[in-house]
């Protein structure tokens, strides 16, 4: 299993990935840019120079921890961006609000490589605005020194609840992941508009709330890897870098299931080069460089001859790959509508506020 870049390395080359950022394009040496906003811990990093090397186009990168925080950051006009790579429901919000723009497939031709099964999906249904980049199931985290094997035994999410581990239970930082684990624990959709259904989730996070050490995103891998914490609902691919660094950690997909999802790259429409973010995707795209960004992210892929080269310990673990019986327990997230998003979200102010 290979490990990722350490953090303090991955800081740096993101400073000097900063330097000569431009607006227009262009470094402030005139030579051609653009900028690519991703999530934390979510690329191999020496691709960014294979790409530059090969187009010539030097790539600004920055990472986000959540979509939230993507989508208010574009809105506000803090930054401009070219290339992001949003979860399917933030897709389907920003198609929705015309932040997207359409891709010129002709300068994607290794679109072709992108499996059947992830073509034309409900939050891309005419396939214009987004190439998919990964895919995978939230899962929990625990550290088999310090949690008791009878309390694992059964893969159930009761585990983010457990009284036992009270200080030391890590939770997301962000309302659509955490309302989703309360969601499951009570037997509801993750997408339910049933106002009713999310008063009861609420309270379920209230009644955690007392055994939560902290609300995370990117910071779960210094927690979890120097054992600050115990326990943790996180991200597959993300569980799978922190079970490298650490041997004492284990992760499950609950059995009660999980959300499963898709995150795609796509293009703003104020961006300042598309053709350049469509050569980025395109080259994301190409199978040696989706082999190796696959191996140091450990995410499931969309692309199928890149599949088909892992190596055999990855392309069948089943955190990574699940089985079906797994997947069919699990649910993608649908944009919701205003009115439970609203609902969503002076639920989690409140509870985020409350002592």
């Amino acid at each position: 299993m290979k490990k990722r870049l350490l953090s303090l390395l991955c800081a740096v080359l993101l400073l000097l990935s900063l330097v000569g950022c431009s607006d227009g394009g262009n470094t402030a040496e005139g030579k051609q840019s653009i900028n690519v906003y991703n999530w934390g811990e979510y690329i191999d990093q020496s691709v960014l120079d294979d790409f530059e090397d090969k187009t010539g186009i030097h790539v600004n990168y920055t990472t986000y921890a959540s979509n939230e925080e993507m989508y208010s950051k574009i809105v506000s006009g803090a930054a401009s961006y070219d290339v992001i790579i949003p979860s399917e429901y933030m897709i389907s919000k920003m198609i929705n609000e015309d932040l997207l723009a359409e891709l010129n497939f002709d300068n994607i031709p290794n679109y072709k490589y992108i499996g059947d099964e992830y073509r034309g999906l409900s939050y891309d249904p005419d396939e214009k605005y987004s190439v998919p980049y990964t895919w995978g199931t939230v899962v929990i985290v625990y550290n088999t020194k310090y949690v008791d094997e009878e309390d694992v035994k059964d893969e159930s999410i009761e585990l983010l609840w457990n009284e036992k581990y009270a200080g030391n239970i890590l939770m997301f930082d962000n309302p659509r992941d955490a309302f989703a684990l309360a969601h499951i624990k009570l037997g509801h959709s993750m997408n339910t508009t049933n106002p009713e259904d999310w008063y009861e989730a609420a309270e379920e996070l209230k009644k955690q709330k007392p055994l939560v050490q902290a609300y995370v995103m990117d910071q779960i891998f210094d927690k979890m890897l120097n054992e600050e914490a115990y326990i943790a609902a996180y991200y597959a691919g993300d569980a799978m870098t922190m079970m490298d660094e650490n041997e004492h950690l284990a992760a499950y997909v609950p059995k009660e299931g999980a959300n499963m999802f898709f995150d795609s790259m796509c293009v703003l429409k104020n961006s300042q080069n598309k053709e350049g973010a469509e050569k980025f995707i395109n080259f994301m795209c190409e199978t040696d460089i989706a082999v190796r960004n696959a191996e140091a992210v450990w995410y499931a892929i969309p692309h199928t001859a890149a599949y088909e080269a892992l190596d055999p310990e990855q392309r069948e673990d089943p955190l990574v790959y699940p089985p079906r019986e797994t997947l069919d327990k699990c649910e993608v997230f649908i944009n919701l509508n205003e009115e439970t998003l609203i609902l969503q979200s002076e639920l989690w102010i409140n509870l985020k506020t409350q002592y």
